[in-house]
């Protein structure tokens, strides 16, 4: 098996379906690596075989990266770098959360409610294919023209060395722990060493190059972009890029932004040469002879307002006049006060012996590799706390980091599953931080969601429909069949409630959870309607994402009235509204009526062959492996539907999984992650373990990157909970350990894992069964522990620790 087998999927883009938002469309990523040239002509051969690295925690290679998707990922939340660690040239693949084009426009039809009675009418009659047009027509929002709207990449920092024809030892490599890319090799008798990372602390993405041997240190560093730039050396140490970001080859029409729109930008690099001689060529800084360099990089962007040179200046002198160590230091610090939290071991350490490549293609040729498991675990937390930090923007569709002028699905926030699942992690595996631009993104739509419910519906509340971005609209656009969606804005305050359940925060649920929840709900108070065949209250017109069904008499559409993840949705919804205002003590008029309503809502059926229907009717399903499994949303992420509390449900649920797989689902990697995810839930180790391993196996690119095709980061990220889901669950109302083990992972322990409630939760096990739990409180509160077949309650005092045994009695 060579590497190319793993690298092969990038390019099957016949395969390439919706990130969440454009159906079944196909796709190509529009940004091949324009490097690949220059990385073949400056390829040389490397001989030797460099020492394995130290811990567990490394992905590693013996080979420079080939392409984007082989390079390795730094990030401080805001500012990134993929890192390609070449011998001859090395290059910085840079991102800047807010390098954004576009801005803010009206998207809105104006009152639509005659067209919305009409188009209801017309479904419940039964005319979908017709009803569907109608829609299109009088209803949706503009969809502004790919790449008008879109994250870019910030530009490259290329260094050019002198050409070497062979070297030895070569290694590159991410350390997890420490959030440090590095690339060392030998030439000659000199050992040459590169270390670089994104730091939070001093906003600043800082490279390191040494050797071993004195004034050897040569290259030159040039800043560029694939787009116009302004690139400027202001001093004998310092280059400046700056411009405004513009949409790619694409023409102005009326209604949507020009080509002219989009953040102005800043870029600064400056060299610090411990001796040598520095100095410029053209818009280049040559060092020569030095004995080792630091590069300090800042990035800013206009899109809060500020000024993005004046801001560079001001970090560039900050952290210049820093020593490498004091920099490398403050990083390490806190990058390491998020990601020490969690620990994970499954054994199998052996394998990190071998790279990461290597490792993957094992797995794809059937083998079992327990530490790659544990890494994938941690690998998820890494690059969310790379992606998402308070104060920046959230993890986009890929994260931060995207190459050329137009990612994939312009790299935006898809909120039909794609955004939420890059949350999953966030409360389970002790990121709360890491939660928080999340919920600033919410509270932005909410502003504009409500524009939209005003304007088009004539309801009160906010409405947020399959996607926004950075200029944050609320509205419903796009094509009817994936855009007629009003439920995202729904879905994503669910994850304001699991911070307060996680947490027990009360002023975070008075301030800011509540409020936006009640808003929400105030929207389906009005937008609601009762179906006139069974009394029921019902959605629509609206679709399940971004599936579609068979019409009686022949063709198919994707809208109906009261598409099972709607209904689940707003009952989620409307319960956890309910709860929240019992707890504050507040607005009872307002539950009453919440309860009534509630009480009404069509609920979710299982068919006659015994799965749980996506439609209202048992339609034809033209995509009966499709990648979206929208019905089950009360499986996961909600509890709607349990084994224990709804076994009729449950065993529905399942039926309806075999089904997917057994018709090719799970083929994209956020879907084989949200599978895993059902079967944790579902209590089925084996088949959580048989997820993974496909999960690694066929979607998953060299540097660990989920693969859609092409890359999309929301797979590491629901791959990653799902890991976690397997060892603790706490959404039933007690601290469930061990609900999923499976066979595989007869030896292990997990630290630091949160449960709702406010507790931080250690798990050990040997043999397939648990030796040991230890539960932190952060709150006076009972714990109720759930393990095998047995239920124990505990009554824990705030900061209290309480340690049981595998019967869940307590350790003395």
């Amino acid at each position: 098996m060579t590497k190319c087998r793993i690298v092969a999927v990038i390019v099957a883009v016949s395969l390439t379906l919706s990130a969440g938002a454009f159906g079944a469309a196909k796709s190509k990523n529009r940004n091949p690596d324009h490097r690949k040239e220059r990385i073949a002509a400056a390829a040389c051969e490397l001989t030797g075989r460099a020492s394995v690295p130290d811990g567990d925690m490394a992905l590693w290679y013996r080979q420079p990266a080939a392409e984007w998707v082989e390079a390795l990922p730094i990030g401080n939340g805001r500012l990134g770098a993929m890192v390609y660690g070449g011998v001859n040239r090395e290059w910085l693949q840079l991102n800047e959360d807010t390098l954004w084009t576009g801005r803010a426009i009206d998207r809105n039809r104006k009152d639509v409610t005659k067209a919305l009675d009409r188009a209801r009418e017309m479904i419940f009659e039964g005319k979908y294919v017709e009803a569907q047009a109608f829609v299109q027509e009088n209803i949706m929002g503009t969809r502004v023209e790919k790449g008008l709207h879109t994250y870019q990449t910030l530009g490259d920092l290329e260094l050019t060395f002198p050409e070497r024809d062979k070297v030895s030892d070569y290694r590159r490599q991410l350390d997890l722990d420490t959030a440090v890319a590095s690339t060392s090799y030998r030439a000659g008798n000199a050992v040459f060493t590169r270390e670089v990372f994104s730091s939070p602390a001093d906003q600043a993405i800082v490279m390191r190059l040494t050797c071993d041997k004195t004034g050897m240190i040569t290259f030159d560093a040039a800043l560029s972009r694939p787009a116009d730039a302004t690139v400027k050396v202001i001093s004998a140490d310092t280059i400046v890029m700056h411009g405004q970001v513009r949409a790619s080859d694409k023409l102005p029409r009326e209604g949507v932004p020009s080509a002219d729109d989009g953040v102005e930008y800043s870029v600064m690099l400056r060299i610090i040469p411990d001796g040598g001689r520095l100095r410029t060529i053209g818009q280049t800084l040559k060092l020569e002879k030095a004995n080792s360099a630091t590069l300090v990089i800042v990035a800013a962007t206009n899109y809060r307002g500020l000024e993005p040179r004046k801001i560079c200046r001001k970090q560039l002198a900050s952290a210049a006049k820093k020593s490498y160590r004091n920099l490398r230091s403050a990083h390490l610090a806190e990058h390491r006060r998020l990601f020490s939290r969690v620990t994970l071991d499954l054994g199998g350490v052996g394998a990190v012996n071998n790279p990461t490549d290597v490792r993957l293609n094992a797995v794809i040729d059937g083998g079992f590799d327990p530490q790659l498991i544990a890494q994938y675990f941690q690998y998820g937390r890494y690059l969310l706390i790379c992606s998402s930090r308070p104060g920046n923007m959230p993890a986009n569709l890929q994260g931060l980091w995207a190459d050329g002028l137009i990612p994939p699905w312009n790299a935006d926030y898809h909120i039909n599953i794609n955004i939420q699942m890059n949350y999953w992690p966030a409360e389970l595996c002790n990121l709360s931080e890491c939660h928080e631009p999340f919920f600033d993104l919410i509270d932005g739509i909410r502003k504009r969601g409500r524009v939209t419910a005003k304007e088009m519906f004539g309801c009160r509340g906010f409405v947020a429909g399959h996607t926004t971005d950075a200029w944050l609209y609320g509205g419903i656009i796009g094509k009817a069949g994936y855009g007629m969606w009003p439920v995202g804005g729904a879905w994503s305050t669910r994850h304001l409630w699991e911070r307060y359940l996680f947490r027990g925060d009360r002023e975070f649920l008075k301030e800011r959870a509540y409020p936006a929840m009640k808003e929400s709900v105030e929207f389906f108070l009005d937008w609601l309607v009762e179906n006139p065949k069974t009394g029921l209250l019902v959605s629509g017109p609206s679709t399940s994402p971004e599936n579609k069904f068979s019409v009686p008499g022949g063709g198919s559409a994707n809208l109906t009235m009261g598409p099972t993840m709607d209904q689940q949705i707003i009952y989620d919804l409307f319960t956890n509204c309910i709860e929240a205002a019992e707890i504050l003590g507040v607005d009872r008029t307002f539950r009453r009526e919440l309860q009534k309503t509630r009480d009404r809502l069509a609920p979710t059926r299982i068919g006659s062959d015994g799965r749980l229907m996506e439609w209202p009717e048992e339609f034809g399903e033209p995509s009966p492996g499709h990648r979206h499994v929208s019905h089950l949303y009360g499986l996961h992420p909600a509890n709607l539907i349990s084994i224990t509390e709804t076994p009729k449900f449950a065993a529905a649920a399942r039926k309806t999984l075999d089904y997917r797989l057994a018709n090719g689902g799970g083929h994209t990697g956020w879907s084989r992650a949200w599978l895993i995810n059902f079967f944790a839930r579902l209590q089925d180790g084996n088949a959580c373990q048989d997820n993974i391993q496909a999960l690694l196996a066929n979607s998953t690119l060299p540097n660990m990157f989920d693969n859609h095709p092409p890359f999309q980061i929301d797979g590491n990220f629901g791959g990653c909970a799902a890991i976690a889901e397997m060892l603790v669950q706490s959404h039933a109302g007690e601290i469930h350990l061990l609900p999923a083990l499976p066979d595989a992972w007869q030896t292990g322990e997990v630290t630091g894992l949160r449960a709702r409630g406010g507790f931080e939760v250690d798990v050990y096990w040997k043999n397939g069964k648990l030796t040991k739990a230890v539960i932190a409180s952060d709150n006076a509160a009972t714990c109720k522990l759930h393990y095998a077949s047995r239920t124990t309650e505990h009554k824990l005092k705030a900061g209290q620790t309480l340690s049981v045994d595998g019967k869940l009695k307590p350790a003395h």
